[in-house]
């Protein structure tokens, strides 16, 4: 299945003071503020989400619709590592297919770039937002 929506939750944000947060607002659109369910761990100077059945744990971010779907998730992909199998952390994180929710509930079917490593050793970010941590 293939969706134009993007989730995210941390360096890709809407107003956050990055490179490919600026690349992300020319090649999208913003659909509004949003939520998954899942546990947001701060990896380093960046966070990882992992998914979670739990409706009360949620990671909060913001919906992206994409202009060019495949050149635009490519420089996502590249940028959040997937399949990059060369990077200093391999496959760090993997883009799935889930059920994102803006603030009035409203279910959007988005994609999301999911962390993909052990957490056991990462701090929780208990509030689930990113922008309130940093």
């Amino acid at each position: 299945m293939k969706s134009n929506y993007l989730f995210v939750y941390g360096t890709l944000l809407k107003g956050f003071d990055s490179y490919m947060s600026k690349f992300l607002d020319k090649n999208s659109d913003f659909i509004g503020e949003g939520f998954i369910h899942g546990k947001l761990f701060e990896i380093s100077w960046y966070p990882g989400a992992v998914l979670s059945k739990e409706s009360s744990e949620r990671v909060y971010g913001h919906i992206f619709k994409i202009y060019e779907y495949d050149k635009t998730f490519k420089i996502l992909d590249d940028y959040e590592g997937v399949g990059d199998t060369t990077a200093q952390y391999p496959n760090e994180y993997r883009r799935e297919l889930i059920d994102a929710y803006l603030i009035d509930g409203t279910m959007i079917r988005t994609w999301v770039y999911v962390y993909n490593n052990p957490t056991e050793h990462l701090r929780l970010i208990v509030s689930g937002d990113y922008l309130k941590e940093i």
